[in-house]
Formats: structure tokens, sequence, C-alpha cells
């Protein structure tokens, strides 16, 4: 075993890494950049070292040999699945925790892949694997293989740069995208088209080589559940999949990884549709998703990767290999689902997640205090929940995503209760598309709960009341009654209003003063209300008796409230004028980035929902889009330009 390993990657998986490393007696170093040198994953590590960016081959291995590694761990993401990374660790005599390079050459590139397989007699979907990339060739080829059409770059993954073509006619302005998003994110156009199926499964086998020529599956995990072709929760095992598909699928995949001569911990991935599955992809490094494999297996993959590394057989056979009960993983992500799923931004105000137990784990890497920034993918968290069967898992998932809380960014967690709670998800009815076909059931709207206005309410109070203690404190008459903040007012009821916006709607509450002790007044009804403030933070509150409890946190003129596993940001009217207003023909960038195409020019007529230009941020493309009709005054950024979030970038008339 290796006495100190360098992780060439950072958040979760980085500290995730690092706590096997850490109860093997293995020493771990973190690698940071500028933009994160405060993160979780560097004051976790036993050591940690400043580089000018991940994708930094000769600096990760500086870095290596500065600290004496003899290993790196490049977890996912980055360096995981590059060649020349791992040909380059074996140049400089340190060990890569990964598949030799020839083997992730062999599957980086999907295309390549795909022949390979071919020629391996594993199942594939129809579709256009060749080297040519003239676009009026990749058009032909689509129609030849029938709409619609999945474009797919040929060294991507994550989801990143993929298409949907409905038709011919956006089939270039598609492909543009697709290669535009594959440059980014992989530094290669190239793409392949495949058929587009409509309702498949996204079904992944995890497979595990050593350098003794043995190969075993550690079983299936179903991803179907996806937004953007990313995966939001997984699952293991598969519902519905019997012990027969399980063993083939499986035998399939122990195939695919022999074929070149795979070693360490990779995936497989398949979609499968009307009893047929097909060879989608595979993954030569470590998932996201893996912790689901081990709540059901109670193994420890990251454990297997070393012993594997360091020249160890696998631990088990295939036939030592079982499952015992059903795990789910949620990944808790900074975005808005409400609005296409944009990534946010900004510092975690508060973060605290259920306790963990062996049927609840959690794989974080941010704490509060930490930031969410522009320049990584905004994953917060993964919450995995065991059950002995898969309703006991769900039941256990809805649990504990109620017991979630995060302020500062928008997150997901609302939105990953209601899949949970979704009749599709419970009837295990899954597809890829199952967030677009229960799309009225997910993104209903919300009401606004009195418990969460009188949360507001009550904090708002709280804080001007600490507010005239200080004032009060410092001024000649600390004692004047003047400084009070208990409603009292010459000849008028003693009472304090405050006005709650949220989605530019105004919610007026009460809070009113009796002898008998306050009342808290919303939308026509009044409830009794009494409350404290608990050691830890939170509120403990009360209206009409009921008992319940909450969090209120203030940033700048917002309350962020969270109770009941619903989260919401209240503004106090009058001090919400720096929410952009629309209705003024203004559009802000949503978030830091880059233009990559300017769709539109000055003077041009434009209609509501007529895309502007479009704006790469974290890795992906958002369109701009118009928010009424118009005519452009005015483009302030030309393509190629960086753009700082909140910049105006067009203006309408």
């Amino acid at each position: 075993m290796f006495e100190k390993i360098l992780i060439a990657n950072r958040g979760e998986i980085a500290c995730r890494v690092m706590r096997t490393a850490r109860r093997l007696g293995v020493r771990s170093v973190a690698v940071y950049t500028d933009h994160d040198h405060d993160a979780l994953h560097v004051r976790t590590a036993d050591e940690a070292l400043r580089i000018e960016g991940y994708l930094d081959i000769d600096a990760i291995l500086a870095a290596a040999k500065s600290c004496g590694a003899q290993a790196i761990h490049p977890g996912y993401g980055f360096l995981s699945e590059n060649e020349d990374f791992a040909a380059a660790c074996k140049k400089a005599g340190v060990t890569f925790i990964g598949p030799p390079a020839e083997a992730i050459a062999a599957m980086g590139d999907k295309a390549a892949a795909k022949r390979l397989m071919e020629k391996a007699g594993v199942p594939l979907v129809p579709g256009y694997h060749g080297e040519e990339q003239d676009a009026a060739r990749l058009e032909k080829e689509a129609a030849t293989i029938g709409f619609p059409v999945l474009i797919k770059p040929s060294a991507g993954g994550g989801g990143k740069g993929m298409r949907v073509v409905t038709d011919r006619k956006s089939f270039r302005e598609h492909l543009d995208g697709a290669k535009r998003e594959a440059q980014s994110s992989f530094g290669d156009e190239r793409v392949l088209i495949e058929r587009y199926l409509e309702r498949p499964r996204h079904i992944e086998i995890q497979v595990f080589g050593d350098t003794h020529g043995n190969v075993v599956h550690v079983f299936e995990r179903d991803c179907s559940v996806q937004r953007r072709h990313q995966k939001v929760l997984e699952e293991a095992p598969a519902p519905g999949l019997d012990a027969a598909r399980r063993s083939k699928m499986g035998e399939a995949a122990v195939a695919a990884a022999r074929a070149i001569g795979y070693v360490g911990a990779g995936t497989v991935e398949f979609i499968s549709q009307d009893g047929s599955f097909y060879f989608m992809e595979m993954n030569t490094r470590l998932q996201v998703e893996h912790p689901v494999t081990e709540m059901v297996t109670g193994l420890d993959l990251v454990e297997w990767q070393l012993r594997v590394a360091s020249g160890e057989k696998l631990p088990l056979g295939q036939e030592a290999l079982k499952i015992s009960g059903h795990a789910i993983e949620a990944r808790i992500y900074a975005e808005d689902p409400d609005h296409n799923f944009l990534p946010s931004t900004g510092r975690l105000l508060h973060v605290a997640f259920p306790p963990t137990s062996s049927q609840v784990r959690v794989d974080a890497g941010v704490e509060t205090g930490g930031e969410i920034t522009p320049w990584y993918d905004p994953m917060i968290a993964k919450l995995i929940v065991h059950g002995a069967d898969r309703a006991a898992a769900l039941a256990g998932l809805r649990q504990a995503l109620a017991q979630v809380e995060i302020a500062g960014p928008r997150t997901n967690v609302g939105f990953l209760s209601r899949i949970a709670a979704s009749r599709a998800f419970n009837a295990a009815d899954l597809d890829t598309r199952l967030i677009e076909r229960s799309h009225a059931e997910l993104f209903v709207a919300r009401p606004l709960a009195d418990d969460l206005l009188a949360a507001a309410a009550f904090a708002e109070l709280g804080e001007e009341e600490r507010i005239s203690h200080e004032r009060a404190a410092a001024s000649g008459d600390p004692h004047s009654p003047w400084n009070a903040v208990d409603g009292w007012r010459l000849n008028l009821d003693s009472h304090h209003d405050f006005d709650f916006v949220e989605g530019g709607v105004t919610h007026a509450t009460r809070i009113r003063f009796l002898a008998s002790g306050l009342r808290f007044a919303v939308a026509g009804r009044e409830y009794a209300l009494e409350g404290e403030r608990l050691a830890d933070g939170s509120l403990l509150l009360r209206l009409d008796g009921r008992a319940f409890k909450a969090r209120a946190l203030r940033d700048g003129d917002e309350w962020h409230v969270l109770c009941g596993g619903d989260s919401r940001r209240l503004a106090l009217a009058g001090v919400a004028a720096h929410e952009e207003d629309t209705s003024m023909g203004s559009l802000a960038a949503p978030m830091s980035g880059r233009i990559v195409k300017v769709l539109t020019q000055a003077g041009a007529k434009v209609a509501k929902g007529d895309a502007l230009l479009i704006l790469e941020a974290m890795k992906m493309e958002h369109t701009i889009a118009a928010p009424k009709d118009g005519v452009v005054k005015e483009i302030h950024f030309a393509a190629g330009e960086q753009v700082p979030e909140g910049a105006e970038l067009v203006a309408l008339e």
C-alpha cells in the first residue's frame, strides 16, 4: 500500500478519497488554485499545494514530486480520463490510480469505442461513428439514421455538448452548438450521431479489473433520472431488472473491459428500451454515483482502487459479490430548476445535512462559509440513502431531503424532494425523459406557507431589536423608551408591518403587541405567535400553539428562510430595487461567463422568447432570450468577451 498519494481534484470527490486514505493510514495531499484556496478539500488533506489549474499536467506532476507522493488519484472530471496524463504519470515514475493510458485512449474517443465494441459483438444504437466531420456529411448521416437524432461529443461525457435534433431544418444550428461546447469542455469538437430513443433507461455496470487478469462486475445502477443529459438521481439495483438480464449485462460489461486490458474502477454504460440494451460508452474512472454501489454491497471502491493500483489482486471474486437492500443517491446542486437549471453562485450562508448513519451518507465538498464560484461544477453534495427495499430507501430519501438546510445560492433540494414524491419515480416508471414527462407535477407553483412568513417576520423583529439595543448602548440614554421595538406608539395601535417580496409578489404581514402576547396576521388570518431563538441559531415558533422549527438568515436586504423542507428568499419591500426589472427591457448576465455567439443586431425587431445571444458559463451554454417583444437598442458585448454576473448584455426598447 502507498504511504502518500496526491489527489488531482477538488470538492466532494477529493474529500471522499481522503476519508478512505486516512482509514488505510495513507497520507493525502491536496492541490488547489487561487479560486478555491480555502476550500474544504484543502483543509481536509494532510498537505496542500497550490497549482495554476486542475488541467495542468506538468504542475500536478511537479507537485507530486515535491511532496514525495507515490501515486496520484485523479477523481472524476478534469484529467481523470486523459490518456496523456496517465502516460505522463508512468513516465515520471508516479503510479496513476486508474487504468493504463492505452485503455483510456481506447474508450476516451466515444466514436472509436463504439467501433471497437461493434467488432466485439456488443449491441449498438444505430448511428454514425466515423471520422469524417464535414457538416454536410453529418447532416446526410443524420437523415439516413432518421430523426430524432442525438449529437454527442466524441471525446466527451457528463452530458456536455449533447443535442437532441428533431428535424433536418435545425440540424446545422444544433451541430454548431454541440461542436462549440465540445471544444470548450474537452478540447475536441468531433461528434458522433445516434438515433434518439424516445423512452430509454440509462443502466450502467460497475466493473473492476486488476493487474493479474481478474475482472468482475459489481452490478448495475439505474441513472435514468436526468436533466440536460446529466444525472440527478441514481439507484441500485435497477428496478425491475431480473437476474438473467443483470447477468447478461454484467457479462457484456466484463467482456468490454477485458477487450481493452482494463485495470481499476470503470463503468460500462448502456441504454435499454423494449427489452433490449445497447452499449453507449465506457467511463474509465470512478463514477460520481459510486456510493450507491457501495451502500448495497458494503464495499469501499476507493480502497479497491488503491489496492489494485499498488499491485494487489481484487479483494473478492465474482461469486462473492452480493447485493443487499436498495440505495438511492440525490445530487445536490447550486442551480435554479425553475430557470432551466441555471447554475447559481455565491457564498453559502448556512449548510446542514441530516445525521449520517448506516442508512444515510453524505458526500460533501463544501461547508458553511464556503463559496460556489463560476469556475467549477456547482455540485454541493451527494445524499445517499439505503433501505431494506426500494420503498424503504425512498421513504428515507424523502425524510433526509427534508432535513437538508442550505442558504445562499439557489439549490435543487426542493426539486429533488418533488421528484422523490412524484408518481412516476415512486412507481419506478423510469426513462431519461422522466423530468420532462412529469413537468406539470415537478414544476407546480409552490404557495408561500404562513409558517415561512411568520419565521421571516419574527426574525426581522429580532434583527430590529438587536440593532436598537446596539444603538441604545451607544447613545447617551440607553434606557430611553424610544429605543424599544415593542411596537408601542403614542395614541396608535402597537404593531410592526413587514412586507416580504418573492418573485414580484408582495406578502403583507403584521405583528401586533398585546398584553396577552404577540399576534401574527397575514392574508386575512391571524395567529397567536410565540418564538425563541435556540442555541444552534434556529427558531422555535408556535402559531396558535402549533410548534415548528425554522431557520432565517439575513443576507443584505433578503431573508433566507428554511422551514419544513422548503427554502425561500424573501426581500423586504422597498429594498428590493436591486432585482432586475425586465419590464424596462434590460437583460443582465445571470452569472459570469463568456459570450460565444451574438444572434441579433442593433435595430432588429424581436419577439418574446427569441434567442439574442449565447453565454457560456461553467462549461455549459445558456441561451439569453428576449423577455418581451421589442427592438434591440444596443448590444453591449461581442462574441469572445468575458462578462461579469449582473452585467447588462442587451438593451431592448
